[in-house]
């Protein structure tokens, strides 16, 4: 295996990975267990739910077709070597535990970093439901994941559309950085033929819209994309001091406005202590910011679940 083969597929080398997965689960008791859980055997076929797992893993079904966003199932995300991760650990459980969820129509990663792209979670939902899956990556970020048994597996650069079993899917540009290794190149870099990159997705089915806002700092692109959307599913944490990757909780609902969102979710908060703000400040400065913006809070905690017909 050369050095590149090598470190591409060290994510794999984590506990999650050398332990039994339920050992893994296991080792999360201690953290703040969430206060709902949720249920999607009784979701409704002709309705649209959003259930919050945790971080940037976001369990949708658009009228029956079930959509899992950037599964991370791992007690720690960062870069791991022999067993050993070098990250932060997860304070709160996921709501959903891996082995509980259903099996997804499709797989949406919106770019290659550790705490969107989990190796070991990756392995155990493609070998539990072993070719019956499709994954959507981001462009030049397949490679990390392309040994592993999907349905089907592409990649969406900006601004490209796709119709999957009657679910269509664009991906739009968003402001971050994508190497998954420092080493490695990327658009935020300048190297857009051949840099990793980062994604967003805007799902549409029956006439609705669902966007996953994947990893952003506050840019006009969204706007530019001259897309609309029903729901805005957008990251909020992890902004002190890396503004120039990630937004403000202010800056995403500005975002969700420009998509004329009428319902917004956030995430990438609640889970992993990545910034210096402290963890609950996110979701205050949300809460705080909300009522001038028109926009309906679809939910606020890890383990609740938004419906809507």
């Amino acid at each position: 295996m050369n050095r590149k083969e090598f470190f591409k597929k060290l994510g794999f080398l984590t506990a999650g990975a050398l332990l039994p997965w339920k050992e893994l689960q296991a080792q999360v008791s201690g953290k703040d267990a969430v206060s709902a859980k949720l249920t999607p055997g009784k979701w409704q076929s002709d309705k649209i739910y959003v259930g919050w797992i945790g971080h940037s893993t976001m369990l949708i079904s658009l009228y029956g077709k079930i959509i899992l966003t950037d599964p991370v199932f791992s007690r720690c995300i960062g870069f791991d070597l022999f067993g050993i991760t070098i990250g932060p650990a997860r304070y709160t459980e996921p709501a959903l535990s891996i082995e509980e969820i259903p099996r997804p129509d499709i797989i949406l990663l919106s770019h290659a970093h550790m705490d969107h792209m989990d190796y070991p979670s990756l392995k155990f939902l493609a070998k539990k439901y072993k070719n019956e899956i499709d994954c959507i990556t981001a462009f030049n970020t397949m490679d990390v994941v392309d040994d592993l048994p999907w349905k089907s597996l592409r990649e969406m650069d900006w601004g490209e559309s796709l119709l999957i079993n009657d679910l269509s899917l664009k991906a739009l540009k968003t402001r971050h950085f994508g190497w998954r290794y420092p080493w490695e190149r990327d658009r935020s870099r300048g190297y857009f033929s051949n840099g990793r990159s980062f994604n967003a997705y805007l799902l549409e089915r029956k006439g609705k819209k669902v966007l996953f806002g994947g990893d952003t700092a506050f840019t006009d692109d969204f706007q530019k994309s001259g897309e609309s959307t029903d729901v805005a599913l957008m990251p909020i944490g992890a902004y002190y001091p890396w503004r120039a990757n990630h937004c403000s909780p202010e800056e995403a609902i500005q975002m969700a406005k420009a998509l004329k969102a009428k319902v917004f979710i956030p995430m990438h908060c609640n889970t992993f202590k990545q910034g210096m703000e402290p963890v609950e400040e996110p979701m205050q400065r949300l809460k705080a910011a909300l009522p001038n913006s028109a926009l309906l809070l679809g939910l606020d905690e890890i383990g609740k679940t938004f419906e809507m017909e």
